[in-house]
């Protein structure tokens, strides 16, 4: 069921379709073999048919191809075995050829789908209308000169995918679910890297707002969104804003916005264009692309296992929750962390270190998990500890914590600071029955019938211990002596 946003006159349903470019991970432009990789300095990986010189001529990437079709296969969409290149005419300064070469009627890829699992614990399937390749355009610098406005073209030509899906989102939060699954697919197939802060993964959102039921609404385009945060601050404010505009008399008009992630508002940048704007008509320099139905298939079969196939897997295999699953298998490094741990152990006691202790370190130091603190193997022998008795679960996490501070293995610093878990039956006798003399008003109170003592009395022999008596033979040997 669709979630309703409440107005001052009823209730609206938002109706929310993303348009996401995405760049593909290559090492050589769409038509060009100039060099593609982030932060070069301005106007340094640029080729003559980027900056659009007379007489250039475009000669399609092989590979730009193949990683797209391999997205389409990872989308589960239909792969369009004949696809045409269109320009697409616009002037702006950093497009040097005043047009971009893309696809319009005729994209690689055509329906595919996406699905969503959302927090209550339900999936809602999104469709794919189509993914297109294109060439970006270059990046104006405004903020070089007091006066001027610099051009640097080494973007200019770079292979994106355009993943358009249908209308079907109907939230903020459905809106953010989608751009992390479909971030998660591109980067198990790799694809794209999926990184926002270098734009290599960017977000257009078109937003418009109904009375349950009825027609769809005239929707507003918010361009160039370059986070999931802002992304869905965008579509709370714009869905808002037009509520707003209708229920006090006004129309709605349809335009291109843009987000000011500052004052966290969607602002008018422009009349929304129509394809008529841009006069499509087939590139004249391209012939239609045509791919072999075997080559295609080929594809297909190598594919990875991917985010979906790994949750259900994970589910299966290993007993974990759907919830436990789904965070595992986000991304790829995550999942393959996961299993190097769980190998041979208990794979529940290994999901929640690597989710709890490890993402919790993770988060806290800014780190992402292809450059761990603590390596898979390192945290497997820690759990190994646990489990063999060595360490109690809370001396295991002042371990762990060392770990990370030092890089020293949990067999070493174990030894090194005198940690191993007390399982002498004697010494934690005598540890209790020092306590219980010491305490002895208590020990009354407790066989008096004031059983929540028994937890002050185990607190005690473990600082009494420093922490290290087995907790189990503490709560055995305690009940046995106060029983007595």
């Amino acid at each position: 069921m669709a979630a309703l946003v409440e107005g001052r006159t009823g209730a609206w349903e938002v109706v929310i379709g993303l348009e996401v470019h995405a760049q593909i991970i290559s090492r050589a432009k769409l038509f060009s073999g100039a060099a593609t990789a982030f932060g070069a300095e301005p106007n340094t990986q640029v080729s003559t048919v980027d900056a659009a010189f007379p007489g250039m001529l475009p000669v399609i990437n092989r590979h730009c191809v193949e990683q797209a079709v391999r997205t389409g296969l990872g989308l589960d969409a239909e792969i369009n075995l004949v696809s045409v290149f269109d320009r697409k005419n616009y002037f702006y300064a950093d497009l040097p050829a005043g047009y971009q070469i893309s696809q319009y009627s005729r994209p690689i890829v055509g329906k595919g789908k996406l699905s969503l699992d959302l927090p209550d614990g339900s999936s809602r399937e999104i469709g794919i209308t189509r993914l297109h390749l294109e060439q970006d355009a270059g990046k104006s610098l405004h903020d070089q000169h007091p006066t001027l406005t610099y051009v640097d073209l080494n973007r200019a030509g770079v292979a994106l995918m355009e993943i358009v899906s249908e209308p079907d989102i109907r939230s903020a939060e459905e809106a953010g679910a989608y751009l992390r699954k479909l971030r998660s697919i591109l980067r198990y197939l790799g694809t794209c890297d999926g990184n926002m802060e270098e734009g290599s993964l960017r977000c257009d959102c078109n937003v418009s707002v109904r009375r349950p039921g009825a027609a769809l609404g005239t929707r507003c385009e918010i361009k160039n969104v370059n986070s999931i945060r802002f992304v869905m601050q965008a579509i709370e404010y714009e869905a808002r804003r037009q509520i707003e505009v209708i229920e006090e008399g006004g129309t709605v008009k349809q335009e291109t916005r843009l987000f000011d992630a500052g004052r966290g508002v969607t602002r008018p940048m422009r009349s929304k264009e129509e394809a008529h704007d841009y006069r499509y008509f087939p590139d004249p320099d391209l012939l239609p692309l045509t791919l072999d139905p075997a080559w295609v298939e080929g594809l297909r079969r190598a594919l990875p296992e991917l985010p979906d196939a790994k949750k259900a897997r994970f589910i299966a295999a290993y007993k974990l929750s759907p919830n436990d699953a789904g965070v595992l298998v986000g991304e790829q490094s995550s999942a393959d962390y996961f299993e190097m741990v769980a190998k041979g152990r208990d794979p529940k006691l290994a999901a929640n270190w690597v989710m709890v202790e490890l993402y919790g370190v993770l988060n806290r130091l800014g780190l992402g998990i292809e450059r761990p603190p603590v390596s898979a193997a390192a945290l497997g022998e820690l759990i190994d500890l646990i489990v063999d008795g060595t360490l109690s679960g809370r001396l295991a996490k002042d371990v762990f914590a060392a770990m990370v501070e030092t890089g020293k293995s949990a067999a070493a610093l174990v030894e090194e600071r005198g940690l191993k878990q007390v399982t002498d039956s004697a010494a934690i006798a005598g540890a209790i029955d020092a306590i219980l003399a010491a305490e002895a008003g208590k020990v009354a109170e407790y066989r008096a019938g004031k059983e929540k003592l028994f937890g002050y009395f185990v607190g005690q022999v473990m600082k009494a211990t420093g922490g290290k008596a087995n907790p189990a033979l503490v709560n055995e040997a305690l009940r046995r002596k106060l029983a007595g």
